[in-house]
């Protein structure tokens, strides 16, 4: 096989907010990306409004730097060596951007905090990168935490890599285990744009004030890529992007062959055919930018511009001697949600050219599947709603954030889980959560486990204060869980899972121990009204605003469900009162989230979603439907127990 010597792949991998993105900024920066006197803004790769705003990282990324240090010469390269770089998210819920990423590259930076340790994501990135037998560099990121915990880390990531190397050859994937038993170390502070071989004291920064130790490690244990000579052209498709002049790219990466622009290939389509199309562009990352070039060879990572509907997951091929690569595995789906139109009586009522249609949201939702290969969208037994199934809420919620903010209206039901029948027997997805709180709160967290069927699996105590607790508990059990651990330990809770294999059926979960204040006519929410029924809960909605019948406008105080009329107005009588003008005061409302508006809903009830808008509401909005409906619900249910 021949080598590629001026390329090396790498991907970027941890648990979420263990620094990656910021890694890459600093790397994009000491590669001089960037000019002297231009401002770069943190986290430059987190390119969307979304993951600013929440600080994760959605999307998989490439980027390119040039490595022209002292090791590009040794290597027979002294014009440089070119670093493909993708930064990858780090939720679970966002895994299949992860694998995504790991098709591309032929090793990985493993960053873990020197403080957290490996966590969920952690095992889970692993996994994967040891299933494609990539080489790993452990970059122990956040030395200079003040609670960094270095030796400790280190080893409890040796132990997990090996661990999981044994896991993954019992499944039959043959693997090096001396090339794995000498893992190269990296410590680091990412924020610093600091790295060094040599292991810092605790809570110190490294001894070296650049990343030059880092590029040194990715050029010497990531190899170049290899490819065959005179082999036909094989490009796998593993990522898509668009161009307002170019329309959809297919970001590629080359294995074997050469890509030329103005030439006609071959597009070996999910379903095994083969259609001819011509390059029209070829497009190069270097840094935050993309260049057009005239070929690019086996190790690169393109982006192709020709064919109007490319599909990840696909292979640019030699017409005349096809050899499509396999397509693409991700995880299959846990979560589901309903996505359907919005059928209230608000419906188009808060501006102008808003995307209410079936067709819309159908068509919005066919073109996500184009570019995001860990959802499916299946059909319901309503023509105007389909079921989106996804790796976790997060991903879901996710999604209807973004259609509402391109101007779709629509209804998004409670997360659901997606259940297995094994063997005759029903089975749902579990979960293993790993929860970091204050000792105080250890109990709280763990009834609050209980209640949701989770099962401890171990806890530890590093006598900094904080303890972690790991259990396994079902998916469905974890549906609104972090808005119930934030309140239950005032905000300093920190949980993280990922999936662990199907179980069977655990039994009922109950989540919500208070009822749904809803509103039982259609009008407009009166100050005098919610004056009088604030004894009774609190409201998410402001005085004035519209309201309508079957919409949740409050959470009761009692478990029970509370039908309220909130449009209430105080009748003019001529009577004057001694107390007439006394100022009565309201509770503020409740501003909830879409994300929170989700976890809050009831099996009943739903979330509508609008540009301007997210009320929860009932799925049947007429009252007398609507009791109609729970009794049948509860004679079902007797049916079942009896």
């Amino acid at each position: 096989m021949a080598v590629r010597g001026d390329i090396r792949n790498v991907a970027i991998v941890a648990h979420v907010d263990h620094g990656k993105t910021t890694l890459v900024n600093a790397m994009l920066q000491q590669s001089h990306v960037f000019s002297e006197r231009e401002e770069v803004p943190d986290r430059v790769m987190d390119s969307n409004d979304l993951e600013r705003e929440k600080g994760i990282t959605i999307l998989a990324k490439n980027t390119a730097v040039e490595y022209t240090g002292p090791l590009a010469a040794k290597y027979g390269h002294p014009d440089g060596i070119t670093l493909n770089i993708i930064d990858t998210p780090g939720h679970a819920d966002f895994g299949g951007e992860v694998e995504r990423g790991i098709s591309m590259v032929d090793g990985v930076v493993l960053l873990v905090d020197a403080s957290e340790g490996p966590l969920p994501q952690t095992r889970f990135v692993l996994r994967k990168a040891l299933e494609a037998k990539l080489p790993v560099i452990l970059c122990v990121n956040k030395v200079d935490r003040p609670d960094s915990r270095i030796d400790e880390v280190v080893g409890e990531s040796s132990d997990l890599l090996l661990g999981l190397a044994d896991d993954v050859q019992h499944e039959g994937i043959d693997l090096d285990l001396d090339a794995l038993l000498d893992l190269p170390v990296i410590y680091c502070a990412a924020k610093a744009g600091y790295a060094s071989v040599n292991q810092p004291e605790d809570g110190q920064l490294p001894d070296n004030d650049n990343l030059e130790p880092l590029f040194e490690a990715i050029i010497k244990n990531i190899p170049a890529p290899e490819y065959e000579e005179g082999a036909p052209l094989q490009a796998h498709v593993a990522n898509i992007d668009s161009s307002d002049f170019l329309g959809r790219l297919g970001l590629v990466r080359i294995y074997n062959g050469t890509l030329e622009k103005g030439k006609t290939y071959g597009l070996s389509r999910v379903d095994g055919s083969i259609e001819n199309f011509r390059v029209s562009e070829l497009l190069r990352t270097q840094g935050l930018d993309r260049f057009p070039v005239a070929s690019a060879g086996p190790g690169d990572i393109v982006a192709v511009a020709g064919v109007n509907d490319i599909m990840i997951g696909e292979t640019i091929v030699d017409p005349n001697d096809p050899k499509p690569l396999p397509l693409i595995h991700v995880d299959d789906p846990a979560i589901s949600m309903t996505f359907g139109i919005n059928d209230s009586p608000l419906a188009g009522t808060e501006g102008k050219d808003h995307k209410l249609t079936a067709r819309m949201i159908k068509d919005r939702l066919d073109r996500e599947l184009i570019g995001n290969v860990s959802i499916k969208v299946l059909p319901t037994d309503r023509p105007d709603a389909w079921e989106v199934q996804g790796r976790g809420e997060l991903a879901l919620a996710v999604l209807a954030e973004q259609m509402r903010r391109e101007g779709y209206e629509l209804t998004v039901g409670r997360p659901q889980v997606v259940t297995k029948t094994i063997d005759g027997v029903i089975n749902e997805p579990m979960e293993n959560t790993t929860i970091d709180v204050p000792e105080e709160y250890m109990g709280t967290v763990t009834q609050l486990m209980a209640d949701r069927k989770g099962r401890m699996d171990g806890m530890t105590n590093h006598g900094s204060g904080w303890v972690r607790l790991q259990f396994t508990v079902p998916s469905r059990g974890l549906i609104g869980f972090r808005t119930a651990l934030l309140s239950a330990t005032r905000g300093t809770g920190i949980a993280s899972s990922i999936s662990a294999g199907y179980a069977p059926w655990a039994g009922q979960i109950v989540t919500r121990q208070n009822g749904s204040m809803v509103c039982d006519r259609q009008g407009v929410a009166t100050p005098y009204a919610m004056q009088r029924l604030q004894a009774r809960g609190n409201f998410f909605v402001d005085p004035q605003s519209p309201v309508y019948e079957g919409q949740v406008v409050g959470v009761n105080n009692k478990p029970d469900e509370l039908d309220v009329n909130i449009t209430l107005a105080k009748h003019m009588t001529n009577m004057r009162s001694s107390t007439a003008d006394v100022l009565e005061t309201l509770t503020p409302p409740i501003k909830m989230s879409l994300e929170e508006c989700l976890d809050f809903a009831n099996e009943d009830e739903c979330v509508e979603v609008t540009p301007e808008s997210v009320r929860v509401r009932k799925i049947i909005l007429g009252r007398e439907d609507w009791y109609k409906w729970r009794a049948k619900q509860r004679r079902q249910n007797n049916q079942t127990k009896a």
